[in-house]
């Protein structure tokens, strides 16, 4: 794909689904889209190596990346999943440190990217954009802070709590009621608050018994989301 095609069923260029640039209008879009690369990553694919040299910024397009590091013994710690509109290699196109983790497709995906060379000039060029990247980060260094603060404080059936309330709230809501697709496997979730598999299973199978939780097919259903804010404010006070 050139860097100025268009994205199939698209009203516009590819960039404007990418959050930081939507400030701008659509002259400086097709500006900005001249000087993207693009590419598609299967599932499984790995995008950035931990401790790598590469200075490059991505814009996510479609689909969704993992950031994980593995320990020594190979066990999985994953950070964070990164969606589409979303961007991701920023730190070392501003710091030019090595890459601080692992970057893994979990499905296809398209991105584009820039060198840091051509970032740091996006971002001195367009304040809007520089604004909307201060946010980003803003946002994302709260919610790292906030699972620090779990994984110091909770018990392991609290911190599943507040997992799945993080992606309920970032799922499709009908009420009282919310919808997580796809769902994640219990490997997913102990990965992401420092557990193991068996924990999520037995804390979920409990949630399903108390009619809390449900599944139909990939989507994992929260039929209280009330009752779920309640659990998780009882022992964050948040």
């Amino acid at each position: 794909m050139t860097a100025n095609q268009k994205i199939s069923g698209s009203s516009g260029y590819a960039l404007e689904r990418i959050g930081i640039f939507r400030d701008l209008d659509p002259r400086e879009i097709e500006r900005l889209t001249q000087r993207v690369n693009w590419r598609n990553y299967k599932a499984h694919q790995q995008i950035i190596g931990h401790q790598e040299a590469s200075t490059d910024v991505y814009f996510m397009v479609s689909g969704t990346v993992r950031v994980i590091l593995f320990s020594s013994a190979g066990k999985e710690v994953a950070f964070r999943d990164i969606h589409a509109g979303e961007c991701f290699g920023e730190f070392a196109a501003i710091d030019g440190a090595p890459r601080s983790a692992n970057v893994i497709a979990l499905t296809d995906v398209m991105i584009g990217s820039v060198s840091a060379e051509t970032f740091r000039s996006i971002l001195k060029e367009y304040p809007a954009v520089s604004m909307a990247l201060l946010t980003y980060l803003t946002t994302m260094v709260r919610s790292l802070s906030e699972r620090i603060f779990e994984f110091s404080t909770l018990a392991v059936k609290n911190r599943i709590h507040s997992e799945l309330l993080r992606l309920a709230r970032e799922g499709e809501r009908d009420g009282n009621i919310a919808r997580i697709f796809p769902a994640p496997t219990h490997a997913d979730i102990a990965s992401r608050i420092s557990t193991h598999r068996e924990a999520v299973t037995r804390e979920l199978n409990d949630l399903t018994k108390a009619g809390l939780l449900s599944r139909d097919g990939r989507t994992l259903i929260i039929g209280d989301l009330e009752e779920l804010e309640r659990l998780v404010h009882e022992v964050t006070g948040d």
